[in-house]
């Protein structure tokens, strides 16, 4: 069985099919009819705390830059796997925090999240962002070219060993340091 991936007219780049992996996958930017399912499977895939973690607390009251936000279901229309990004502040500087990345248990392993990363990034890029930043294991999210950002304070309780960051465009996050705060107002890309 072969996959392809179909993908949404409100990527421009993305109006081709692509064969991923051994099944059919559709694309798509997670509109507000898919939010209860979207959280069932967060809640499914993190810990019952979750939304005391220090980035939901960032996340809390602030809206999702939605054209990053996207569903992955496959060819019943089943949810398989969700991207979500969020605007926050570094030194001033606008930032997008990447997460939470959820692929449900049934679909881990067959590079769903990674599919999701490496098909929003570019678009990040292209809407104009310069910098991600998020929490998570170094081994995994290097292959994507995250890196531990030295200098970048997440609130508390967080191992700053997880605190990673994307340069999207070179020296994006040169000379940018402080303390990761919660967006206030429109923040824009750049």
């Amino acid at each position: 069985m072969i996959f392809a991936l179909i993908l949404p007219a409100c990527y421009p780049r993305f109006q081709q099919i692509r064969r991923f992996g051994a099944g059919v996958y559709k694309l798509e930017v997670e509109t507000e009819a898919d939010w209860w399912e979207v959280e069932a499977l967060y809640d499914l895939c993190f810990a019952p705390g979750r939304t005391a973690l220090s980035s939901y607390r960032l996340r809390n009251g602030v809206p999702k830059v939605a054209e990053l936000c996207l569903t992955l279901r496959d060819h019943d229309g089943i949810l398989a796997a969700v991207i979500r990004y969020w605007p926050v502040t570094v030194g001033g500087k606008p930032v997008l925090l990447l997460g939470p990345v959820a692929v449900h248990p049934t679909r881990q392993g067959e590079g769903l999240g990674g599919l999701l990363i490496h098909e929003s990034l570019p678009e990040a890029f292209r809407l104009g962002w310069e910098r991600v930043l998020l929490v998570g294991d170094a081994p995994y999210y290097q292959r994507f070219g995250f890196r531990k950002l030295e200098g970048v304070v997440m609130p508390p309780p967080t191992n700053p060993d997880r605190v990673l960051g994307l340069a999207l465009r070179p020296g994006a996050w040169e000379g940018v340091k402080g303390s990761v705060r919660k967006a206030k107002g429109v923040v824009a890309p750049g």
